[in-house]
């Protein structure tokens, strides 16, 4: 499962509620969220990058290629995602990519294998999770085919919102159901942004473990 999709990590996020820097790389657990975010993405997929501006040494302990935007100027999660996609289509022979966020540390195991269903039964649309009743448009699953349709709409009209483009192509929704360990309910798309939500995270780490 996963062989023929490729999967690209954004990293690319300013951080400004976590006083700036790359806090993919803030520690959980031990480890940093990256880690924890490539441990239970990577099996999901055949080949895997790093999407991430500025010098890319600093991530050389995870061992992916990092890929630079490919549009200039912070664009935000949508520039990451058409560089995926224009990577997927020169390195690899995948028709799809899936991509998640680098500040999720509980995300879904089987996340790309339900995505795939899904898209399945509509061939050509992205395939979107979605908890709570939410979406979560940076967890998707998207067509190569895309990448040209995704340039234009962030080059020449100038719209950055990841949703609207989804809107725009089509999509199929994929509810995923909130996880429960002991007491606690965990969104598996629960994502780090402030101090706050990192010490909310190792409190829900140490409740998984056994």
């Amino acid at each position: 499962m996963g062989r023929d999709i490729a999967g690209i990590i954004l990293a690319g996020g300013q951080s400004r509620r976590m006083g700036g820097g790359d806090k993919s790389l803030l520690a959980l657990g031990g480890d940093s969220l990256l880690d924890h975010v490539v441990s239970r993405f990577a099996p999901q997929v055949g080949s895997l990058a790093l999407s991430a501006n500025g010098d890319p040494a600093r991530f050389a302990g995870i061992g992916l290629p990092v890929l630079a935007d490919v549009v200039e100027g912070f664009a935000g999660p949508l520039a990451g995602i058409l560089t995926g996609l224009e990577w997927a289509a020169a390195s690899t022979s995948c028709e799809t990519l899936a991509t998640v966020a680098g500040d999720t540390p509980f995300l879904p195991r089987d996340l790309v294998e339900r995505l795939v269903a899904a898209a399945g039964a509509r061939p050509g649309s992205i395939a979107v999770a979605s908890s709570g009743g939410k979406r979560h448009p940076t967890f998707a699953l998207w067509p190569v085919e895309a990448r040209e349709a995704l340039r234009r709409f962030l080059v020449d009209e100038d719209i950055r919102r990841v949703s609207a483009f989804i809107d725009r192509h089509g999509f199929v929704e994929v509810e995923f159901s909130l996880l429960k360990s002991g007491e606690h309910e965990i969104d598996p798309f629960f994502n780090i942004n402030t101090p706050d939500d990192l010490a909310a995270a190792e409190r829900l780490l140490q409740s998984m473990q056994p």
